[in-house]
């Protein structure tokens, strides 16, 4: 098991649910960091995120609270969002919901990057991989599988959104 790998490997208790998602993205890990890292911009790459408001911390520390308003059309409307770790060296992001209007009750996120060496070595572009994992209550009244399913979908839709902002911006500099 790789460094990367240790961090994805969060306890499940019997009323939780989780998952991991990793993107390859053709862009290089210190672009695709300085994205990721923004806990006070979420909605430069994520797509269903509609404004962002720090309530503590300025978002680049441990402990930083953020208020997210989601797009119409999800069930919800706000999030209550802390950071727990940033990890600059490592490129390690650990952020947990706290309140807020929806349904993900205790969720916790890891986000990691590292390079993908397979490419580089072949005299191709760098990329990078970014692997996401989370944990989550399943709310009363919903299964495990439909409390997944609707993470997994916005967790898959957040990477691909941040693969097309950070390949779009690569592209801007390699032209």
């Amino acid at each position: 098991m790789d460094k990367q790998d240790s961090h994805h490997n969060q306890a499940l208790l019997p009323n939780q649910c989780g998952s991991s998602h990793s993107q390859t993205i053709d862009a290089p890990l210190p672009l695709v960091w300085s994205i990721i890292r923004q806990f006070d911009n979420p909605q430069a790459h994520k797509q269903f995120i509609k404004s962002c408001t720090m309530r503590a911390g300025d978002g680049g520390t441990a402990g930083s609270i953020r208020e997210v308003t989601v797009s119409s059309g999800l069930p919800g409307s706000s999030s209550m969002e802390r950071l727990d770790k940033l990890d600059d060296d490592k490129h390690v992001m650990n952020f947990s919901i706290v309140g807020g209007d929806h349904k993900l009750a205790n969720y916790s996120s890891i986000t990691t990057l590292h390079k993908e060496d397979e490419e580089e070595e072949k005299g191709g572009s760098e990329k990078t991989v970014v692997t996401q994992s989370y944990v989550v209550d399943v709310p009363a009244g919903s299964s495990k599988e439909d409390t997944c399913l609707f993470a997994d979908t916005i967790v898959g839709c957040n990477l691909r959104s941040l693969a097309k902002v950070t390949e779009k911006m690569a592209d801007r500099y390699t032209d």
